[in-house]
């Protein structure tokens, strides 16, 4: 800094020093002239910024508007000096965690020295948003009950091809379609727009499925699922048409109404010779359900995240009117919260139940509790575990091992995806839960019991939402056993 720069900080208390300084990194990280920066110094001192525009680089798909639409501040608002650093970054996460982007960055395209007047400019990096998936999985709960229980059998793979559109006209809208032949026929269509009204608080889905099963689980015993297979008959077809709405006032607030209609039939076989109790009465289940869901999102990077919490409450009510095939009104909450340690140690938990407020016997179908994805403790992957009540405390501990950006370069045709971020984490879990069944709980040990699992692991992050879990757990029956799962956001 010259000699008539330092003149100046000469006439500021400590205070407005302090404000001058974080300014004066501002202006420097805009390459700002000498001139300006002197300009700036004389000028009166304030300790905020005022946003006077917004502008959007990089987006070719998107709509400016839904990226602006994530930021917490907007046009004419002020931001204090103090808190500008952490305000910018925890907006680029917001922009970020729309799945829409593969980097975001926040910075100023000018300054007004006299008012401290700003323009924020976003540049974006666009992903991918188009997903043509070849259908070759299994058709079991996860991979491992596939490749020891049923001998990896590939009469038991489902085929076909699953389309996603993530941004279909660039309003952040998803398009899912899935059809899908072999171990399970089946056809789906789900559509959301996340903004319906001017003010991008509004939105709606509309949701379609028909499948047509000749295997199906028709039973838990020994705390495993019990399929039967008839080449010549459909056991179980399913039909659901749904839509909904969504209110999202702020970022992180959401609330969501669904009103669904099910039709789900069973051949007379199933009733008489496997499971009385499938549907408890008849041979076919239809019924009209509505379910309310509030979330509270303030985690800082939703597919892993590793500060902030998400709090979750839904209420669903299945069979609205009188005579539906079903009667239940079952309460669900979660809480999950993240803290980091530095750069290298973090850690989290995860509480969640589930209660049915009417406390009747339910259907077999439609009696899950524990053992199928989110809803799982690990060391119990091979298990199922029914119930009308459930309630499970997860907590785990990790360690930071590898974080680096890979250059693909001429190997990644795509630019988006040329530049990848990984990261690899040593995890510690420890997990309790408990299923309450009073119906099927016979035959079946685990459930009404207290369940414990540890494990230590890998986790690989790639890019910042395609997760891989390599895992060793232990059960309280002192059963071993190494689990794989992944998570990828669309």
């Amino acid at each position: 800094m010259n000699h008539s720069l330092q003149s100046y900080f000469g006439y500021f208390s400590l205070r407005n020093c302090l404000t001058c300084c974080l300014a004066l990194t501002a202006l420097l990280s805009l390459n700002a002239q000498p001139e300006q920066i002197l300009d700036s110094i004389k000028a009166p001192i304030l300790d905020y910024i005022t946003v006077r525009k917004i502008q959007v680089e990089g987006n070719r798909r998107t709509k400016a508007e839904i990226v602006v639409r994530e930021l917490d501040f907007q046009v004419n608002d002020t931001i204090s000096l103090t808190t500008l650093t952490a305000r910018l970054a925890e907006n680029e996460l917001n922009v970020l965690n729309t799945g829409l982007f593969t980097s975001t960055k926040i910075s100023f395209k000018e300054w007004t020295a006299a008012t401290n007047e700003v323009g924020v400019l976003i540049t974006v990096k666009e992903g991918w948003y188009i997903f043509p998936f070849p259908i070759l999985e299994m058709a079991d709960r996860n991979f491992n009950v596939w490749w020891d229980t049923y001998d990896h059998d590939l009469s038991r793979l489902n085929w076909g091809i699953r389309f996603y559109h993530t941004n279909l006209t660039g309003r952040k809208d998803n398009l899912k379609a899935v059809f899908q032949q072999g171990f399970t026929k089946k056809y789906e269509l789900i559509y959301t727009l996340p903004y319906l009204n001017r003010h991008r608080r509004l939105g709606a889905n509309i949701n379609f499925l028909y499948t047509r099963e000749r295997q199906i689980g028709y039973t838990t015993q020994g705390n495993e699922l019990i399929f039967t297979n008839d080449r010549d008959r459909l056991l179980l077809q399913r039909f659901r048409l749904g839509a909904g709405f969504q209110y999202r006032r702020n970022l992180d607030f959401t609330h969501r109404l669904s009103l669904t209609f099910h039709d789900n039939l069973i051949h007379d076989f199933v009733r008489t010779e496997l499971n009385p109790d499938f549907f408890l009465e008849g041979t076919e289940q239809r019924y009209l359900a509505a379910a309310y869901q509030f979330t509270v999102d303030k985690r800082d990077i939703r597919p892993y995240p590793m500060h902030g919490y998400l709090i979750d409450a839904s209420l669903a009510r299945n069979g609205l009117l009188i005579g539906d095939g079903m009667d239940a009104l079952n309460l669900q909450a979660s809480f999950q919260q993240f803290f980091s340690f530095g750069k290298k140690w973090s850690t989290g938990f995860v509480l969640k139940g589930k209660t049915g407020l009417l406390r009747n016997k339910q259907p077999y179908y439609g009696s899950q509790a524990l053992g199928f994805e989110p809803d799982f403790i690990r060391g119990y992957e091979y298990y199922v575990i029914d119930g009308l009540d459930y309630a499970y405390n997860k907590s785990l501990v990790r360690y930071l091992l590898f974080d680096r950006n890979i250059n693909l370069g001429p190997y990644m045709r795509l630019e988006s995806f040329r530049e990848m971020p990984v990261k690899l984490f040593l995890v510690f879990h420890n997990e309790l839960g408990y299923a309450n069944n009073p119906f099927y709980g016979q035959n079946n040990s685990l459930a009404n019991e207290l369940l414990w699992g540890t494990t230590l692991g890998l986790d690989l992050v790639l890019y910042y939402d395609k997760v891989f879990n390599f895992e060793v757990s232990r059960n309280h029956l002192n059963e071993y056993g190494f689990y794989l799962h992944w998570t990828f956001s669309f």
